[in-house]
């Protein structure tokens, strides 16, 4: 598992609402309504997370998502303003391809992938979303893709290869 991120180390995190969709629950009196939401937070320096909360009114479940990712913060390891390598992620029925792009490309991802990009600081990359386009499991698959990156230097020691620098 990784390991926690300190979110008030970080400083200030910016909030991205991704999803809010109504939900209810049939129970014998009729439906009852609540709000289920989805949200990215980051430093844009390497850090993000994302987190869900629901709640009968839409700003007490933004406020619980927000408290969600900021417990759930990532380290995304970066070369420049990329990625190191390409990665797939999977979740459920979803699949991201995140490949390095060159410098200047800007972010080509489109959905749930490109706030998580922008906010963790990654300037360049490219991405495809390969599976289900349902926001969570696009989110899930990507965080996935984000913690199977790897630097060149921690793939060294573990093949126990030196780089030679």
């Amino acid at each position: 598992m990784a390991e926690y991120i300190n979110p008030n180390a970080l400083g200030d995190l910016e909030e991205n609402v991704v999803s809010i969709n109504r939900v209810t629950k049939v129970v014998k009196g009729g439906r009852r309504l609540r709000f289920a939401a989805l949200v990215i937070v980051g430093d844009k320096n390497g850090h993000v997370g994302y987190g869900t909360g629901k709640a009968q009114e839409v700003p007490e479940a933004i406020r619980k998502a927000v408290e969600d990712a900021k417990r759930h913060l990532v380290e995304v390891p970066t070369v420049g303003t990329t990625i190191p390598h390409d990665v797939l992620g999977v979740d459920g029925g979803g699949k991201v391809l995140l490949k390095p792009a060159s410098e200047g490309s800007g972010v080509a991802a489109g959905g749930s992938t490109r706030p998580i990009m922008e906010l963790a600081g990654v300037a360049d990359v490219t991405a495809k979303s390969l599976g289900s386009s349902t926001a969570v499991n696009v989110v899930r698959a990507t965080f996935d893709a984000l913690t199977n990156l790897k630097e060149a230097k921690v793939v060294a020691a573990l093949r126990g290869v030196d780089l030679g620098q």
